[in-house]
């Protein structure tokens, strides 16, 4: 839904998929920003998205014409409830329908040292009080106009991603393996509505200790499938099956799980019965992988983190794994780039994966050529992603130069949505209102979160 479309040296292609998901043209290549024109009603073609970005008079978020944004929260400048500021860095945000049409907006903080505000340790909220991360909740209404913003969990650290779950919560990550008053690197789940659900917050240990990403909830067979953003080694794709016991998944059925209930595995992706090691290795989107899972040995990491608890050539690993969004009856995630500078096998500047749980396979659906002569309008970096209710999907870059909202839909055609006006920091969190009249979207540094109307259509 978006801009000028991007250049012409990042290449991606297609493979078919169904529902709202990219939907590629058959096996025929598409250029980065340059693929073939939708039809209008009239017979004559438009480019995808939303036309060209318009500069910002007040030097914050670019948008197409005929769109606008309302600022819904500021680090150090709008205030909580109880009185401190907001908090800041914000990342991973999901929105869930409130009363009287607004949403509720629960908004990571990935604060994970010397940032300037730190989420207020409120009473009965607070998991380790040495911790500064955590999430608020924002309360906006139909219009997405701001109402109130309140901590909904403090005391975690470099709260990153996470992912909506079914049952309308959200599951907030831990992007961290450290260790201060109290052991990180977990999953918490955080209610939009209920505080009382959210007090003396308990980490969901069988979902496992390590650099936590994102996750995705299969609302049929209850697992739980989670991304790993760490390095020496590169992360590992998880799967959780709960015990059979625990289904189905409501409110506060995490909460009650013993710390080793069921079982948390890792992928091992096969082509012809061969263990494919790196991810990275995938060129031609359309590539499809057996999904296998092996058993984690020790998923608390008590001695040694987990992704080193399995020897290079027999697990799948990837360097940056981060967003995932349940769509399609499916997963779909992010690997944001790879360079053999950092053991991966081959270079790119993005890739966007399926993972199909019927058919246990993962499919890659995108890639992004690696182009490192131009950071501005070639995008790079893909890192949240959310899949639009108007056909394919939504990334937010965290990449070299100036960062984007970018769009690629259901035609597999990409085109800039939005573009960072103020500086080079990354876009997170995008997300729609339950009524899709409404994206909303973050940038990280300084923290700013908005709420973005327009007239959204199929593109």
């Amino acid at each position: 839904m978006s801009t000028e479309n991007v250049s012409r040296r990042s290449f991606i292609r297609t493979s078919a998929a169904t529902g709202l998901g990219i939907a590629l043209v058959g096996s025929v290549d598409t250029i980065f920003g340059a693929t073939d024109a939708a039809a209008e009603p009239d017979g004559r073609s438009r480019p995808a998205g939303y036309g060209p970005l318009v500069p910002d008079p007040a030097g914050l978020l670019a948008l197409p014409a005929g769109f606008s944004y309302t600022l819904i929260a500021q680090e150090g400048v709008t205030t909580l409830e109880s009185g401190e500021p907001t908090p800041s860095d914000p990342d991973g945000t999901a929105s869930f329908a409130a009363r009287h049409g607004g949403s509720v907006l629960v908004n990571n903080h990935e604060i994970g040292g010397s940032e300037p505000f730190r989420v207020p340790l409120r009473p009965g909220l607070v998991y380790d009080e040495t911790a500064g991360g955590g999430t608020t909740n924002i309360e906006v209404d139909k219009h997405g106009n701001r109402l109130r913003e309140y901590v909904s969990l403090a005391g975690t650290h470099n709260n990153c991603a996470g992912g909506r779950t079914p049952w309308g919560t959200w599951l907030t990550c831990e992007e961290t393996e450290a260790i201060l008053a109290k052991r990180h690197g977990y999953v918490f789940e955080v209610d939009p509505f209920d505080q009382d659900a959210n007090l003396n917050p308990k980490p969901i240990k069988a979902l496992g200790r390590y650099a936590h990403e994102a996750v995705a909830v299969d609302p049929h067979r209850g697992q739980i499938y989670l991304t790993e953003d760490a390095s020496g080694p590169n992360g590992l794709l998880y799967r959780f099956t709960p015990p059979h016991s625990a289904l189905p998944l409501r409110k506060g059925s995490l909460r009650k799980l013993a710390d080793d209930a069921g079982t948390l595995e890792a992928l091992v992706a096969t082509s012809g019965g061969a263990i494919v090691p790196d991810l990275s290795v995938a060129v031609e989107p359309g590539t499809r992988y057996r999904a296998n899972w092996v058993a984690v040995p020790d998923r608390d990491a008590a001695t040694t983190p987990v992704r080193k608890q399995f020897a290079d050539g027999t697990i799948t690993r990837s360097r940056k794994l981060e967003g995932m969004w349940w769509a399609d009856n499916g997963a779909y995630f992010v690997a944001s780039f790879a360079r053999t500078t950092d053991g991966s096998a081959v270079q790119h500047d993005g890739q966007v994966w399926f993972l199909d749980p019927h058919r246990s396979t993962i499919e890659l659906k995108l890639r992004f050529a690696y182009t490192p002569a131009d950071q501005n309008t070639d995008a790079d970096g893909p890192d949240n992603i959310t899949v639009s209710p108007f056909g394919g999907v939504i990334l937010a870059e965290d990449g070299d130069g100036v960062n984007h909202l970018v769009g690629s839909n259901d035609r597999g055609e990409t085109f800039f949505f939005a573009r960072n006006d103020m500086n080079e920091s990354e876009f997170t969190g995008p997300n729609f209102s339950h009524d899709k009249k409404i994206m909303f979207a973050c940038i990280q540094t300084p923290g700013h979160v908005f709420a973005i109307r327009g007239p959204f259509r199929h593109c």
